[in-house]
C-alpha cells in the first residue's frame, strides 16, 4: 500500500476475495456514495453499496481478466468474477464512468463516500446512523463532470 495520500499518478490496487482478479485504478475518484437502490442491495446483498466513480480509462485489469463474469450490456454492466462472484465493478453512463465497489479496494482511497443516495427505497429494516446527507435519487452536480448514473 502507497503511504502517500496524495492524488495524481497514485494508483490503488483492488481485487475480488478469491484473488483470481486484480485490477489496478488511478486514485483520482470523482464522487462516492452510499447507494441504497434495490438493484445495488440484490447485486451486493448488504444494505447499501459504497462505491467511488471515475472515469473508465482510469481503471486497468492487472490479472485474470479471462476470470471476468459481466452482467448486462458492452456499456451498462455489472463486472464480477466468475469464480467467488465478487462484484468489482459497474460500467455506467454508456461506459464513459466505472462505479468501483470500494470494499474490493486493497488500497485506501483518498475519497470517501459523502452522501446517501435512493435512500426512498433503501431497505426498511436498515437505519442509516451517521451524518452524511440522504437523496430520493442519485444528485446530478451541474456541469459536464456530473455523476449522474
Amino acid at each position: 500500500m502507497n503511504d502517500s495520500r496524495t492524488t495524481g499518478d497514485r494508483r490503488l490496487g483492488g481485487k475480488c476475495l478469491c484473488g483470481a482478479i486484480s485490477y489496478a485504478v488511478a486514485d483520482e475518484f470523482r464522487y462516492a456514495a452510499n447507494c441504497h437502490c434495490s438493484d445495488c442491495r440484490r447485486a451486493t446483498g448488504p444494505a447499501f453499496k459504497p462505491f467511488a466513480g471515475i472515469e473508465s480509462h482510469k481503471l486497468r485489469i492487472t490479472g485474470g481478466a479471462d476470470r471476468m463474469m459481466i452482467f448486462g450490456d458492452e456499456s451498462n454492466h455489472d463486472a464480477r468474477c466468475s469464480l467467488c462472484g465478487s462484484l468489482l465493478y459497474s460500467t455506467v453512463r454508456d461506459g464513459a464512468f466505472v462505479h468501483i465497489a470500494m470494499g474490493t479496494l486493497v488500497d485506501d482511497p483518498t475519497i470517501r463516500p459523502s452522501e446517501h443516495i435512493f435512500v426512498g427505497s433503501k431497505a426498511p429494516w436498515f437505519t442509516i446512523t451517521d451524518d452524511l446527507p440522504q437523496y430520493d435519487r442519485h444528485v446530478v452536480p451541474a456541469g459536464p463532470s456530473s455523476a449522474q448514473e
